[in-house]
């Protein structure tokens, strides 16, 4: 499909144009559900954050659609695919949500995928990374929004190959993201000319990483791949400190770090980290205006990208239901994918069959202390990676939804 269709195709989608005069709704209201981690190792990514920037969209659409008013409903799925296979059999059949957003890790994301499948009712995803959730476990009512592990590793895996870092050990966290993570990035620096030396798993929400990180150091690969998030990449990286990895002459690849990461570290233990984002606060106008109220809503915290990314999800989902003038979700789902528009926090975007939602990413190098003006004032933008070169190939996904030539 080329740029210039899509771009027109979803003309109205981008200015919400007028729905059709027979609307119609399944209860008489349009219902949101976020599904997140309120309490464990990621809450600072989604969290509270994530049901801020969810009403925050619901708050700038108008708080209703055609005159139905919009519901929002939060629930805690603690990173267990079980409680959130649990909670969206129940949202989708005795409460009526039309629409989930999460989930949390990529285990409970991949959950409600599967439930979302089955009940052929919308679930879109800002927070899991596996790249499975577009390949070989997609269905046709699931959108993975913000990022994947292909994105991470054909950004910052691909850089630190290319700096030099050649051969790599895995710290891996052990459940989908982590192994999706290791395998796409491993796949790039064996393209690249890098060689992989080994891996060691650890339990997801671990505090001693001390015999994972010996294990690395004995490797002695040259560079530490961290695929791991959140709360464990926060106590990977202070504890590779306190063993003096990096002194030592061993780099650590961060291979999935977000802002609050970095705020929770600081930047002397992370400056010069590479790292790879859809959104940074501070890159645009558009980016810094949502992110100041976003802050003045979260105790001056500013977005993750997965928050920024319930924003942006929640914004294009209820311009489809007005568009389509019904919260039928093959409907709905048909317009989202039916064309492309420019997003108020991921610039140009645009939603391929796999499920895949297409932006450009970004390349951010962590700055040194001295260079920092202030609070959150963390990165420097090394490149810019255009949607088509950061995700993986619409036909190497091994998507079913994807026919094969």
């Amino acid at each position: 499909m080329k740029r210039s269709v899509v771009w027109a195709s979803l003309f109205c989608l981008a200015i919400a144009c007028a729905a059709p005069a027979s609307a119609q709704f399944s209860g008489d209201v349009v219902k949101i559900g976020v599904a997140t981690d309120m309490s464990s190792l990621y809450a600072d990514i989604n969290g509270p954050g994530a049901v801020i920037a969810t009403q925050m969209a619901i708050d700038d659409f108008g708080g209703t659609v055609l005159g139905k008013k919009i519901e929002l409903l939060t629930g805690d799925i603690q990173n267990k695919a079980d409680v959130a296979a649990t909670l969206a059999g129940r949202w989708y059949d005795s409460e009526g949500v039309d629409m989930i957003l999460g989930a949390g890790a990529s285990s409970s994301s991949i959950a409600i995928q599967n439930v979302a499948g089955e009940k052929k009712k919308i679930f879109l995803a800002p927070d899991p990374a596996s790249s499975d959730i577009t390949g070989k476990l997609c269905n046709a009512y699931t959108v993975q929004w913000v990022y994947d592990t292909a994105a991470l590793a054909n950004g910052t895996g691909s850089a630190v190959v290319k700096a030099g870092g050649k051969t790599w050990f895995f710290l891996t966290a052990d459940y989908a993201f982590g192994y999706a993570l290791q395998r796409d990035v491993a796949a790039v620096v064996n393209k690249n000319g890098g060689k992989v030396l080994g891996e060691v798993r650890h339990p997801i929400n671990t505090s001693d990483f001390s015999s994972f990180l010996l294990q690395a150091q004995d490797s002695k690969a040259q560079v530490i791949g961290l695929a791991n998030a959140g709360g464990d990449t926060i106590n990977s990286i202070k504890q590779a400190s306190e063993f003096s990895i990096t002194k030592s002459g061993q780099k650590l690849a961060g291979l999935l770090v977000f802002v609050t990461d970095v705020n929770s570290l600081g930047l002397e233990r992370t400056q010069g980290l590479n790292l790879t984002e859809a959104f940074y606060w501070d890159l645009n106008d558009k980016t810094r205006a949502f992110s100041k109220r976003f802050a003045e809503k979260h105790k001056g915290r500013m977005p993750t990208s997965v928050q920024a990314g319930f924003y942006s999800a929640t914004l294009a989902y209820l311009n489809a239901v007005k568009a389509k003038g019904t919260d039928d979700a093959d409907k709905v789902m048909a317009q989202l994918k039916s064309g492309g528009w420019e997003d108020p926090v991921f610039g140009k975007s645009w939603i391929r069959q796999d499920g895949r939602n297409m932006h450009d990413v970004y390349l951010f190098e962590v700055k040194k202390p001295s260079e920092s003006k202030g609070p959150w004032d963390f990165y420097k933008l090394v490149s810019t990676i255009p949607a088509e070169e950061a995700f993986r190939p619409l036909d190497q996904g091994n998507c079913p939804l994807i026919a094969k030539k």
